[in-house]
C-alpha cells in the first residue's frame, strides 16, 4: 500500500481514541499491512501506528 492509501484507509475511522492498537489496525483493515511492514519494512510500520494515532513511546515497543 502506499502512504496515501494508509492515510485514506485511516481517515475513514471514527473514535480511535478508545481503541486499542489492536483495534484500530482492525478497522482500518490494515492488519495484515501492518503484520508485513512490521517485518520487511519498520519505517512503514511506524507510519501506520503514527496515523492511527498511537503515542510514540507504545511504538517504540511495538517496534523493536
Amino acid at each position: 500500500m502506499t502512504h496515501e492509501e494508509i492515510l485514506q484507509a485511516v481517515q475513514q475511522i471514527e473514535g480511535l481514541g478508545g481503541m486499542t492498537v489492536n483495534e484500530r489496525l482492525f478497522a482500518s483493515s490494515l492488519m495484515k499491512e501492518f503484520d508485513k511492514a512490521k517485518i520487511n519494512d519498520k519505517e512503514k510500520a511506524r507510519l501506520i501506528l503514527t496515523l492511527l494515532q498511537v503515542d510514540k513511546a507504545s511504538i517504540d515497543e511495538i517496534i523493536k
